[in-house]
């Protein structure tokens, strides 16, 4: 499954609407990005984020502050983009330390911004089929399984992972297309058991090759949400490949399309808030 083409389709379409939106109102959608202190690996992505931000038309503003930040001077720096009419989305790029308590920080967001899909606010959207913002990953997941015609509807789903921001809501969109959801996480009992059982798996544990292929059911579609040191996703991608009839490699599967999607629900949201209506 080409994560790399179907991104570049989605932010194209972004830049088109984002231009339209200029156009109409003077006023280019604009994305602030939080970044906490200086990870290597949160400073690459930011960077990377930023750079389409720009071929998609999208201005892109850098909060950058110390890593000696507490958790009130985050959320009084999130509050503050919220109530900034020139700020269509917001992005707190995570982890922020362990000493900041990043659910009270994510719940500063103003829902209408909440661009990442984030807040609680969000996942009782995704949960309940209301309007809101998905979050990234797990919506860039949905519209991959969309491209590729995959029907879910009465189909076993297994996802493995329980993150806030991707497991958990990656079996909410599932059940939402009328599939039969399971979850699985590190203390599941026989993994393999319940992976061999899946018309659809999803892997986002964040543990290297931990889904073997010969756990995949022939014909399965394989999921692989993992990034791991060395370009290593959560399944065993040359294993899985003889039994599956999709799956995403790492890297160019889910990983484009999570941005794909940020600047997408990006210029979404500036439309919302500017009051125009796409075509």
């Amino acid at each position: 499954m080409d994560g790399t083409s179907l991104a570049k389709r989605i932010v194209e379409e972004a830049a088109v609407k984002a231009a339209e939106i200029s156009q109409s109102t003077g006023t280019v959608p604009c994305l602030a990005t939080v970044l906490v202190g200086e990870d290597p690996a949160s400073v690459t992505y930011v960077r990377m984020k930023r750079a389409r931000c720009a071929k998609a038309g999208i201005q892109s503003r850098l909060i950058g502050l110390p890593a000696t930040t507490t958790t009130a001077e985050l959320i009084g720096t999130l509050a503050g983009l919220s109530a900034d009419p020139e700020v269509h989305g917001i992005l707190l790029q995570h982890p922020c330390g362990p000493h900041i308590d990043e659910r009270a920080a994510f719940e500063a967001i103003a829902p209408e911004k909440d661009v990442d899909g984030v807040t609680m606010h969000s996942f009782a959207a995704m949960s309940f089929g209301l309007p809101g913002f998905v979050s990234c990953t797990p919506g860039g997941i949905m519209r991959l399984l969309e491209a590729y015609d995959v029907d879910l509807a009465g189909k076993h789903a297994v996802v493995v992972g329980r993150s806030a921001i991707l497991g958990k809501p990656a079996g909410m969109l599932l059940l939402a297309q009328d599939a039969t959801v399971t979850y699985c996480h590190s203390r599941t009992a026989d993994l393999s058991r319940i992976v061999r059982e899946a018309d659809v798996v999803v892997a986002a544990v964040g543990r290297p090759r931990l889904i073997r292929g010969e756990d995949i059911k022939p014909g399965a579609v394989v999921i692989d949400a993992g990034y791991n040191p060395g370009n290593v996703g959560d399944v065993d991608f040359d294993t899985a490949l003889t039994r599956a009839r999709l799956i995403t490699p790492v890297p160019g599967g889910v990983g484009p399309m999570t941005i794909a999607v940020l600047l997408a629900q990006t210029v979404d949201a500036a439309a919302n808030q500017l009051g125009i209506q796409h075509r």
